[in-house]
């Protein structure tokens, strides 16, 4: 069994980066910013939490950016507690302005994951068919992808196994995701430009005893989406 390394831990009064490990964060620095020029999807998340400037900015607009090797030292800076490259190197700790301690952590957004046996077969249905745009997807073959549509997003994973055991998803109307829109007039439109699409809808648009629009949206895989809405 292998056993990892006890790792030195150090005071940040006195750090002064040793050279083995002043390499090691020049590496990362290199591989975040191969990251980006790649399109690796995820990096985006970790150039968004730690770099004030993106923090508004969305995964393909975080992606589509400028973002040379000066913003992947000073990412790989940050993660390490200084306010800049130039600041790690000399061991110099230095508040973080941006970083408010009484601060609560803001979830930004929500995906549901679906489970899908052909990933291509799944992206061209959402694409297509239900107007979703391909945020990213990942492996050779690819095996993980989101697809997006406004503020909605669907992730997509692939399995090779059932999920579910026989038919009980359809029976017991097991949703896979639920997606709200604004008003019962977008709920309506969008409802019967599906249908007129051919669209799998094993429910059809009705009134809620809880006063909401609702119908719902089967993908190739079996996955029923829910889509919501206010009823007036």
């Amino acid at each position: 069994m292998q056993v990892e390394r006890a790792r030195p831990t150090y005071s940040r009064s006195s750090f002064i980066a040793p050279m083995s490990n002043l390499e090691n964060l020049k590496k990362q620095a290199k591989q975040y910013l191969r990251w980006h020029r790649e399109q690796y999807y995820p990096v985006a998340a970790i150039i968004r939490e730690h770099l004030p400037r993106f923090r508004q900015f969305s995964d393909p607009e975080i992606l589509a950016a400028a973002f040379r090797l000066a913003d992947a030292q000073e990412l790989v800076a940050r993660k390490e507690g200084f306010e800049g490259w130039q600041a790690l190197r000399t061991g110099v700790p230095t508040a973080m302005s941006q970083t408010n301690p009484n601060a609560q952590p803001i979830l930004t957004s929500v995906a549901a994951q679906l489970f899908v046996r052909d990933l291509k077969t799944s992206t061209d249905f959402f694409t297509t068919k239900l107007g979703f745009t391909i945020d990213f997807v990942y492996g050779d073959p690819p095996f993980y992808g989101q697809v997006s549509r406004d503020n909605a997003r669907l992730v997509l994973r692939y399995v090779d196994e059932p999920v579910f055991a026989g038919d009980i998803r359809e029976r017991e109307g097991l949703l896979s995701a639920a997606i709200t829109l604004d008003s019962a007039d977008e709920i309506k439109q969008l409802f019967l430009a599906w249908q007129a699409a051919d669209v799998p809808i094993p429910q059809v648009l009705r009134k809620e005893p809880w006063g909401a629009k609702t119908f719902i949206v089967k993908d190739p895989d079996g996955n029923l989406i829910l889509f919501a809405a206010p009823a007036t």
